[in-house]
């Protein structure tokens, strides 16, 4: 079995995510920003009659993230599986947002996935072995109305983890993989709109009937069908089992869908090469043919 180390571990996804891994008998370090915030982490786990390492762990501050490292490292010994979850989204357009704003959710979304990589690629190098799972988006895929700042750090995490994918992976044996969700009924949204009410709310100008249907819309498909095409939100577990399919895929693809809706949304981006194979292979051999991989 593995030891398992998420980000983002005190609502919703993260948590969905601990449980399942302690499940299936993996060693699960549940980080989190806040501690005091660990309740859901705690009754979840021991409703589920499992357990976990709850840590303290700030993706937007080294130090936290060194000591965390380190501690873990300590006690048991090597990090097998990183799961970047932790992230924070925004409704604003570009003309409104402050700078403050755009440093906040590229720091949390990209450089919190940078950050905590790098910690982690050292072990896996040495070992030969790991993985490393960024939940992304759809909205890393396809750019959306009044996420202008959130898609565009998913669109970066995205790049990075391609890359990474393309020569750290065939090079130390360590699996890179995106976890794109449509949307997920956790406290996710609901931290979004309350940082929008928060941050001005909606602004009486040429934007207002924009956001207003772009509100609505979101609304009428969290209340929407039964037609999986057409419904954009999952549960926390639902999403959870996709990624541990992942987790222990002996050859995970480099991007996943997590539901129908998914799928349709960004089918123009992705049909050409679901698993990403394709084109990391042709990125070798254009830029690392004279390598050998098998060495």
């Amino acid at each position: 079995m593995s030891t398992v180390l998420i980000t983002g571990c005190s609502t919703g996804l993260g948590v969905a995510m601990s449980v399942k891994a302690a499940q299936a008998g993996h060693t699960v370090v549940a980080t989190m920003r806040n501690l005091d915030k660990r309740g859901q982490i705690d009754a979840a786990l021991t409703e589920a009659g499992v357990t976990a390492d709850v840590r303290m762990l700030d993706v937007t501050d080294q130090t936290s993230i060194d000591a965390c490292i380190a501690g873990v490292l300590n006690d048991h010994g090597r990090i097998d599986v990183l799961i970047n979850n932790a992230g924070a989204a925004q409704l604003r357009t570009t003309e409104q947002a402050s700078d403050a704003e755009l440093q906040w959710i590229t720091d949390v979304n990209y450089y919190g996935v940078v950050r905590m990589t790098k910690a982690v690629l050292p072990g896996m190098r040495e070992t030969r072995s790991g993985r490393i799972i960024n939940i992304s988006s759809v909205g890393g895929l396809v750019g959306q109305p009044f996420n202008d700042f959130y898609c565009a750090a998913k669109f970066a995490v995205e790049g990075y983890t391609e890359s990474l994918a393309s020569y750290v992976g065939p090079a130390f044996g360590i699996h890179f993989s995106l976890i794109e969700p449509g949307g997920i009924n956790t406290a996710f949204a609901d931290n979004a709109l309350a940082h929008f009410a928060q941050s001005g709310g909606m602004l009486d100008d040429e934007y207002k009937p924009l956001l207003e249907a772009y509100i609505g819309g979101a609304q009428s498909r969290a209340e929407s069908s039964d037609d999986p095409g057409s419904f954009a939100y999952q549960s926390a577990d639902a999403v959870a089992d996709i990624v541990m399919d992942v987790m222990s895929a002996g050859q995970p693809p480099l991007r996943t869908r997590t539901s129908d809706w998914s799928e349709a949304f960004t089918a123009r981006k992705t049909q050409a090469d679901p698993t990403g194979l394709k084109q990391r292979d042709d990125v070798v051999e254009r830029f690392l043919g004279t390598y050998d991989f098998g060495s």
